[in-house]
Order: structure tokens, then C-alpha cells, then sequence
């Protein structure tokens, strides 16, 4: 799947490289190009990509401090010098673009839904958000910017596919290194999500392509990536249970949203060395996902990889009604009750009256 990579703010330009150099590692050549924009300048000054300063007339490379109301509008004063920036960037070859953000922040949170509005008006291919949101222990200011973020990046992008910081996060990890270990695994689960139908070694049977992906998130609306992966054996009749383990892993305990089980849509891919996959064992796995998330649109194939062990890839689309996601609105919407500046009073007052405001 040929697709640009557009990272907003700090946690989005970092987690842009994250998957142009895992992508660059493993040689797929889906991510044809990525650009990091912010309004910090030394947020950009360590990355290894191309990057892009906005605001500048505004906040003077020093950053949004946290507002994502501000953030909205630094980058909607420059949003034609970003779009220019994407020149030889997003080509005839893309098949999708994807702006990549921290929601909680205030550069990512504001200029991600703006940035994604305007690409919707002139590419016509899909535009979809990856958004981080803040895990429970990141303050209320994170958790309102993202709930106000995520209601408008769900209006204007055709997908969200969302990552809780909470899933992949181990509790002995350090902030720093929680962050860090969060953006590695993203970028090889959504790496390999984006690989499908891109040249690799070997020969899938049943070819997993970009198509099925945009089919899939075409439900709109929220997404969440499921992954498990194990040792198999070097038989493939004897990996039967293997594949069935790690779909059932992937859904139940490693999914991007924890608890997202309810989906109006479902993509299975199964990653390994052709010869060790089990036709049985998709087939199965595929029909228990479908009895599993009451729905009949799940799609299934294999993808080509060089590796021993065989990995489970599950993209639901349509969660929106999942409890993670009903829960983690509930936090934002207390957290907007906590605001106490008197710039927020208006937001606030409309919060209380109805559900979390978008930012325009």
C-alpha cells in the first residue's frame, strides 16, 4: 500500500520516522515519502526526516504550550505552505495518506483535524488519522485536547486508527522509554499493515492487497489494530492451532484499543514464511472472528515474511462503540469539568450542556 505519512506535532513527527525507518528497514517500500511538521523548532531538530515549521509568525518556533485551540490555527494560516510541502510527496502512485498525531499535545491535537480537512478537499484518495490517545495518567489538559480532537478528526478523516497509550505501555518502562517502545511497536504492527501488497519474497496464496485494507476502514467512523505473534513449527498442517492462537491473541489481549470487540468491519492477515501457513488454520480463524464480532464482512489472506514466527494482524473498522472508547470520552468530558481558565469557560459550558465540542 503506497501511502504518505504527514506527522504533526512532537509525538507525530517522532512516530512518522518511527514507521519510514522501520518501513526503509524491512525494504517494503510503502511509505513513499514523510514530512514531520510542528510548531517547536527543536521538536524537528532531532528528527531524520524532512521537516516543515508552522507558526512562526505566531509562536516564534517556541511551540503552542499544550493549546490545541492555537495549534488549529497556526496551521490553518499555513496550511497552503504545508500543502506546497507536499509536492513529490503525495504522487500518482499514492494509494492513501495518512496524518499521524498525538491527540492529548497541542500542535497534534489542533493541526491534525485541520490538515486532514484540507487534504480531503484536494486529494482523492483516502485520508486517514493515527492518533495516539494519552494514557490515564497524562493530565486532564491531555485527555480534553484529545477528546475534543479525536470528535473532529472522526468528522473530517475517512478512518482513525487509534492507538491507547495504555495497551502497549509495560509498567516497568520509564516515561521516556514507554514512549519510545510505544512508537517501535506501532511501527512494526502498522508497518506491516501497510506493506500488504507491496513486493516481498515469497508468494502468498490468498494475496492480501491495499484494497482490502481501504474496504475495510471504508466503515468509517474509528479503527484499532490487533497483533499477536508466536514460534511455529516448519509444517504448516501442524501451525493449524498456532494461527488460531494468535488471532485470538491479537483480538483479546493486543489490540491498539483494549477491549475493542465490536466492529462493523475486519481484516485477518497472517505474516510469515508461506510454506509454515496453515490454508485450514486463516480459514478458521477468519470464520471464528466473523462469529466473534457478529459481522460477515471480514476479509482474510496471508502476507510474505521471512521470519520463523508466525504473526497475526487484525484491523477492525467501525469501534466507535466500543467501552474503551465510550470510557475514554467519559474521562475527557470529566476533564473538561477541571478546566478552570477563563478561556476555556465557553467550551466548558457548551461540554456540560452536550457532548465534547470539535475545534471547528
Amino acid at each position: 500500500m503506497k501511502v504518505a505519512l504527514l506527522g504533526v506535532g512532537q509525538a507525530g513527527g517522532k512516530l512518522a520516522e518511527a514507521l519510514a525507518r522501520y518501513d526503509a528497514r524491512m525494504e517494503f517500500g510503502a511509505v513513499q515519502g514523510a514530512l514531520a511538521v510542528n510548531s517547536a523548532r527543536a521538536d524537528l531538530q532531532s528528527l531524520q526526516l524532512d521537516t516543515l515549521l508552522v507558526g512562526g509568525d505566531r509562536v516564534n518556533g517556541h511551540g503552542v504550550g499544550g493549546d490545541n485551540e492555537l495549534g488549529a490555527e497556526v496551521m490553518q494560516a499555513d496550511i497552503g505552505e504545508v500543502l506546497d510541502s507536499l509536492d513529490g510527496r503525495v504522487t500518482s502512485a499514492s494509494e492513501a495518506i495518512f496524518v499521524v498525531a498525538g491527540l492529548g499535545g497541542g500542535t497534534g491535537s489542533g493541526g491534525a483535524p485541520v490538515l486532514v480537512h484540507h487534504l480531503k478537499r484536494v486529494y482523492d484518495i483516502p485520508v486517514y488519522a493515527l492518533g495516539i490517545l494519552p494514557g490515564r495518567d497524562e493530565g486532564s489538559l491531555y485527555q480534553y485536547n484529545a477528546g475534543r480532537s479525536l470528535k473532529t478528526l472522526t468528522r473530517e478523516a475517512d478512518s482513525v486508527l487509534l492507538v491507547d497509550n495504555d495497551a502497549w505501555h509495560n509498567a516497568d518502562e520509564s516515561v521516556e522509554e514507554g514512549f519510545t517502545a510505544i512508537n517501535d511497536r506501532i511501527a512494526e504492527r502498522v508497518g506491516l499493515l501497510l506493506a500488504a501488497g507491496e513486493v516481498t519474497e515469497g508468494v502468498a496464496e490468498s494475496v492480501v492487497d491495499s484494497s482490502e485494507v481501504i474496504n475495510t476502514l471504508r466503515a468509517g467512523g474509528m479503527a484499532a489494530l490487533g497483533y499477536a505473534s508466536a514460534e511455529s513449527s516448519e509444517e504448516a498442517g501442524e501451525n493449524l492451532n498456532t494461527i488460531t492462537s494468535v488471532t485470538r491473541n491479537a483480538l483479546f489481549t493486543g489490540t491498539s484499543v483494549p477491549g475493542a470487540s465490536e466492529s462493523k468491519t475486519a481484516l485477518l492477515v497472517i505474516a510469515g514464511e508461506p510454506s509454515r501457513i496453515s490454508r485450514k488454520g486463516v480459514e478458521k480463524s477468519r470464520k471464528w472472528l466473523e462469529e466473534e464480532l457478529g459481522t460477515m464482512e471480514v476479509r482474510g489472506g496471508d502476507f510474505p515474511l521471512d521470519s520463523k514466527r508466525l504473526a497475526a494482524l487484525v484491523l477492525l473498522g467501525g469501534i466507535e462503540r466500543s467501552p474503551r472508547i465510550n470510557e475514554f470520552f467519559e474521562r475527557a468530558k470529566e476533564a473538561g469539568k477541571r478546566e478552570s481558565t477563563e478561556e476555556r469557560r465557553a467550551a466548558k459550558d457548551a461540554l456540560l450542556s452536550d457532548e465534547i465540542d470539535g475545534l471547528f
